[in-house]
């Protein structure tokens, strides 16, 4: 049974920059809103993460959002990953590389609009994590095996009587399965429209885990997937509208700090699909 520690509680005052995209993209991205319904937003994305000259992630991402019904929004994320491990001998002066390929974890939640007023959206989301089909005993293993489960509260306030934009505030509790520790997950993020076609966003996107895992010690090889961390993140990304239906986005996310896991850069290039 996991032995519950004290929640590391962090108090984030940020300002940031968000830069959505106009028109019918603005529904999209914007945490706590839904889609309305038959509404579907699609993002394949080509991501490389390189911790230290080590290790590196290189994955293909795709995102998918649906909206149900104008308050509920069905959400599913998967990766094609390839990671790689450089291992170099002291003793013998040799170094030794290891890589995984394979379908990584998978994702999939539900969002519903609670209220939507003067005062902002509120909705919650339900979240599970499925484990991906991988050898989690393998030298160099994709992910730890495991279930997730998440709970999250989203608010997100328009701020176009000011400025073209948005403000959006999350917060989430993920307990998961067996050994890993549980983590208090938040997100903060700010928007506003440059032009008609031009877009950037930044979001803190931050984990706090509740150290109270089952086992301390992970021997997996696999930096990113350590029993229990905390992570703080800046997600930046910029990008153009090329039509009503599509868009193209580059993104840069370097790790602002990090506790017991690898900190490392990503870098992106994305293409977004928009069905009306």
């Amino acid at each position: 049974m996991k032995i519950r520690n004290t929640i590391k509680v962090f108090i984030v005052m940020a300002v940031m920059a968000d830069i959505m995209l106009s028109g019918a993209f603005n529904d999209c991205f914007a945490g706590a809103w839904t889609l309305a319904e038959g509404k579907l937003y699609d993002k394949v994305s080509l991501n490389n993460y390189s911790a230290d000259p080590h290790f590196t992630d290189t994955n293909v991402g795709n995102y998918i959002e649906y909206g149900l019904s104008d308050t509920v929004s069905l959400a599913n994320s998967i990766y094609f990953k390839q990671i790689r491990n450089k291992y170099e001998s002291t003793a013998s002066g040799t170094t030794t590389t290891t890589t995984t390929s394979g379908i990584a974890d998978i994702e999939v939640g539900l969002k519903h609009k609670l209220a939507d007023g003067i005062y902002g959206v509120l909705s919650h989301q339900a979240l599970v994590k499925i484990p991906g089909p991988y050898d989690k005993n393998s030298g160099l293993p994709l992910g730890n095996g495991q279930f997730d489960a998440e709970y999250r509260l989203l608010y997100g306030l328009s701020l176009w009587r000011l400025l073209p934009g948005y403000a959006n505030f999350e917060a989430g509790y993920r307990y998961r399965a067996e050994a890993p520790s549980d983590e208090f997950r938040y997100l903060v993020e700010a928007g506003i429209n440059i032009t008609k076609q031009l877009y950037a966003r930044v979001k803190l996107d931050g984990i706090s885990s509740v150290y109270n895992a089952d086992n301390m010690a992970d021997k997996s090889g696999n930096p990113t997937t350590i029993y229990q961390f905390d992570l703080q993140k800046l997600d930046t990304a910029l990008g153009y509208k090329l039509t009503d239906t599509w868009g193209l986005e580059f993104g840069y996310t370097p790790t602002l700090y990090g506790k017991n896991t690898a900190e490392g850069t990503t870098y992106s290039v994305g293409i977004v699909y928009l069905r009306q």
